[in-house]
């Protein structure tokens, strides 16, 4: 191939329009899904404390005499929980030459980015709140942290060899990990629902859900499907228990299977999440 002599071509060209999309593409997950299954409550101070209360144990020979005199029994306190509010933010700052300037795919850069740094400060919040840490009172050099869900679960627990819970200033020990088995979920679910709880939601990382997805209660299972579509995947475990909703979580620990009932869990906010302008 040869070039006509003298073709003017794009290479020379000044004022050539550039080919932008006015759009700004951006694949990061936002989804939170612990966040997204429990409540929310509000903290008046920032140590947050409540209080559980327990049932005497069931007395299957509670049989007593006609006209008996009684002596009632001995009444229990209830027990006092407490944690910590967390501060966590996100900080941007945008010039105002840079906010005056005609953009491709927004239309105001301060706007963009307090935006941006609001979906990031949502996945820092779920991955506090997932993670193994115990409370920091904090002081005035010392930042507060919260107690999160891992640190929380000291009942029912199967935390392998070498492994302990944790306590509220501690996250519980890493047991000597071992591959996740359709026999450990079912212990712990038995274990939940002897104690009272009627587990909804089974919480695991990416890998884990993909375990589960081979469990061999798979093997039996009868679907109609599309000839043009393969089933892999299990949402939901039918145990001897109730159904268990399957929910994987990219931001938790992926060492670790939660068995929840999100009823019992919330997050109390101080102060919800805000957009604060720093001076110029």
């Amino acid at each position: 191939m040869v070039k006509v002599t003298n073709a003017f071509d794009s290479y020379s060209a000044i004022g050539n329009k550039e080919d932008l999309q006015d759009v700004i593409y951006n694949i990061d997950p936002t989804d939170c899904p612990f966040m997204s299954m429990i409540g929310t409550s509000k903290a008046t101070a920032v140590k947050h404390e409540w209080q559980t209360d327990t049932l005497a144990a069931a007395d299957g020979a509670n049989a007593q005499l006609e006209g008996d005199d009684i002596t009632p029994a001995a009444s229990t306190a209830t027990t006092r929980l407490d944690n910590y509010c967390q501060i966590s933010r996100r900080e941007a700052a945008v010039t105002g030459t840079q906010e005056a300037v005609k953009k491709a795919g927004r239309g105001s850069e301060k706007g963009y980015q307090i935006a941006k740094r609001g979906k990031e400060l949502k996945r820092d919040m779920e991955t506090v709140l997932t993670q193994n840490q115990g409370y920091v009172a904090g002081n005035a050099t010392t930042a507060r942290k919260t107690r999160s869900l891992e640190s929380w679960i000291t009942t029912n627990d199967s935390r392998g060899a070498i492994g302990a819970d944790g306590t509220p200033t501690t996250g519980a020990t890493d047991g000597t990990q071992r591959p996740f088995t359709e026999a450990l979920l079912k212990t712990v679910i038995q274990a939940a629902y002897t104690s009272g709880a009627n587990p909804k939601v089974l919480m695991v990382g990416p890998f884990n859900k993909g375990v589960v997805s081979g469990f061999t209660g798979r093997s039996s299972a009868r679907q109609n499907i599309g000839a043009d579509k393969i089933q892999a995947a299990a949402h939901l475990y039918a145990s001897d228990f109730g159904d268990i909703k399957v929910v994987p979580n990219r931001f938790q620990r992926e060492r670790t299977a939660f068995v929840l009932d999100p009823e019992y869990v919330s997050v109390a906010y101080l102060r919800r999440i805000h957009k604060k302008d720093l001076a110029t």
